[in-house]
């Protein structure tokens, strides 16, 4: 009897330990499968909420420089303290209206704001100075700016956009006279997060939560802040006067790949333990943290515990029916009967609990496919638009190539009458050879002047433009043809420096000479009032390019107006002798063949005009044709 009490005592220690173990197992199992689960979801969750704000910020990055190159903004910089600047606040707040952005204002080169879209407003920018952020910094030094942080007038937390405003880049020492920004404000990504079951915080380089799904856990620190970096932060007034306190994390258990259980000793998330994942945005310089609660966790293993428990309940029930299964039969046929049905019902629930968990990972992986599928669609109407400001711009410059074209065509003009004239006197003289010679030259004047009237045509559709391998020296030599009677005339000496070698060069043969012609009489315009007025050509290849340099001894460029001579409608000749179109007409011929022009006064007096294009290999002698045939 005391054997069988004892036997019976150990029986049940052995079913306790066993349950316990089961129990312990199970639990411990459900846990390490629902942690993966919850880490599965929340990276997933992380990644499109990453993209989604990388998206939102980046769509707004070529505001700043498309507003920088609009003439109005470069036509206020030139002299903003005599112009009204209501024009083009109205203007600004107008493109803040259109783009959907919080403020858009225009910087001078002091970082003084000398326009802005918030001009009626009591906190406008206007009058206040950025000199000290770090996106007026970076454009001003010729960069694109990126910027985030608290304003300085509205205390709004912003994304910030800026670049330079450059009226002439083309001097060695040309640098931007003003800064465009483009504030965005972040609330619109926030409220998309707070509907999520997940808290979402965003922290920049020094750990500070500029961004987060709940307000409270804004403006805080993950961990304590050093006196240099509160130092740096006041500098640059990122954060205004925020207090930027700890944001009391404690971090309770570390796995690989940057998966951590933690937990809040403050604020609003002290009642909880959270799985974080973290996710770098390099375009900004920051990480994006995501907390997911781990209740689902804990419940899968109280389930998972419950359920061992049963099964390992039913087992035990199962060997003692087994036991006794000589004296019970029926009663241990019944039981399995009950048995089987447990275990159906138990394994129908973990079949259904699988298929739910299919389904929702089947809908998010939809819905991911479905965002992905929207920023490609939106990534193409952006390029589609992009294109159609190009076409807009070129069409814009069309309208000054047709204002100018009768300036281009007052020199073979000239040279037609001139022609003419001493083709007349000869055929009276009958000197037939050089009549026909002179007529000659009229027939391939007039075959030019329909060239160049064509570049109107060819200008609005750029890939038409028909490039060829042409010698410089030809160019020059048909331009110094048009100037014979002017160059003996006014008894001009002519000084050339050009390579007997040919200097082989791509591009269109009537635009460049129309380029050349018009270096040469603007030239022999300048020294008119010059006693022995001199001419210089000279053509060098340094460094792979062709640069020819179109040089006089007349008065030479005031210096005020080195940086305006290539400006449309710029001149300083006296009304009527000049529309101010040839210069800017010829610096766009050269953009479009790939090439630069630039001027310069020379040290012994003088304006020197430098065209410069990049060499090509000669071609074959079979191929080879000679300009003007």
């Amino acid at each position: 009897m005391r054997r069988r009490r004892l036997s019976r005592r150990l029986a049940i220690a052995l079913l306790l330990l066993g349950l316990i173990l089961c129990i312990w197992q199970a639990a411990r199992l459900a846990h390490e499968q629902a942690l993966a689960n919850l880490r599965d979801d929340a990276h997933n969750e992380l990644r499109l909420s990453a993209a989604n704000l990388k998206g939102y910020l980046l769509r707004y990055d070529y505001l700043p420089q498309m507003l920088a190159s609009r003439e109005s903004v470069q036509r206020f910089l030139t002299a903003p303290d005599t112009q009204n600047p209501m024009p083009l606040n109205l203007q600004l707040d107008r493109f803040r209206f259109t783009a959907g952005v919080s403020d858009v204002y225009l910087l001078d080169r002091d970082g003084t704001t000398v326009a802005a879209s918030n001009w009626h407003r009591s906190n406008t920018f206007i009058g206040q100075s950025y000199a000290f952020r770090p996106y007026y910094k970076d454009a001003i030094a010729g960069g694109e700016g990126r910027f985030y942080g608290l304003g300085t007038q509205s205390l709004a937390r912003g994304y910030y956009f800026s670049a330079p405003v450059w009226l002439d880049h083309t001097g060695p020492d040309a640098r931007p006279e003003g800064v465009v920004v483009v504030k965005i404000l972040l609330g619109e990504v926030e409220q998309g997060w707070s509907a999520q079951n997940a808290e979402f915080l965003v922290t920049d380089r020094d750990n500070v939560i500029f961004m987060a799904s709940r307000k409270r856990l804004r403006m805080n620190a993950l961990q304590p802040l050093t006196h240099a970096q509160r130092r740096m932060l006041k500098d640059t007034r990122r954060y205004a006067q925020e207090p930027l306190d700890a944001s009391g994390i404690r971090v309770e258990h570390s796995y690989r790949d940057n998966v951590r259980v933690v937990s809040f000793a403050r604020g609003p998330l002290t009642q909880g333990r959270y799985l974080n994942l973290t996710r770098p945005l390099p375009e900004f310089g920051w990480n994006m943290h995501i907390l997911k609660p781990l209740d689902p966790v804990i419940q899968a293993q109280w389930l998972a515990a419950l359920l061992a428990g049963g099964l390992y309940g039913v087992v035990a029930l199962g060997g003692g029916i087994g036991w006794q299964r000589l004296r019970l039969r029926r009663e241990r046929e019944a039981f399995a009967e009950r048995e089987r049905r447990t275990l159906a019902r138990v394994r129908d629930e973990l079949e259904d609990s699988v298929e739910r968990r299919t389904r929702d990972l089947t809908a998010s992986n939809r819905q991911l496919s479905a965002e992905m599928d929207e920023r490609r669609r939106a990534e193409t109407s952006l390029r589609q638009t992009q294109d159609e400001l190009i076409q807009a711009a070129k069409l814009a410059v069309l309208g000054q190539l047709a204002a100018g074209i009768n300036h281009e065509l007052n020199q073979p003009l000239a040279a037609i009458r001139a022609y003419g004239e001493n083709a007349r006197r000869f055929i009276e003289l009958s000197r037939l050879e050089q009549a026909d010679a002179n007529l000659e030259q009229i027939i391939e004047l007039t075959h030019r002047m329909a060239d160049i009237s064509a570049q109107l045509r060819q200008f609005s559709r750029k890939s038409s433009e028909r490039h060829e391998r042409i010698t410089v020296q030809s160019c020059v030599a048909y331009a110094l043809r048009l100037f014979q009677s002017r160059l003996h005339d006014g008894q001009i000496r002519l000084v050339q420096q050009l390579p007997e070698t040919p200097v082989w060069i791509t591009g269109d043969l009537v635009r460049l000479e129309q380029v050349i012609v018009n270096l040469i009489s603007n030239a022999l315009q300048a020294v008119q009032n010059t006693a022995a007025p001199t001419l210089s050509i000279t053509l060098e290849t340094p460094r792979e390019h062709a640069c020819l340099r179109v040089a006089d001894n007349g008065p030479g460029i005031a210096e005020a107006n080195l940086s305006h001579v290539f400006e449309p409608f710029f001149t300083t000749k006296a009304p009527g002798a000049g529309l101010g179109l040839g210069l800017s007409i010829s610096a766009r011929i050269m953009e479009d063949l790939g090439g630069k022009l630039s001027v310069a006064n020379r040290p012994e007096g003088g304006a020197e005009f430098t065209l410069a294009l990049p060499l090509s290999p000669p071609p074959d002698v079979a191929l080879e044709t000679p300009p003007h045939a």
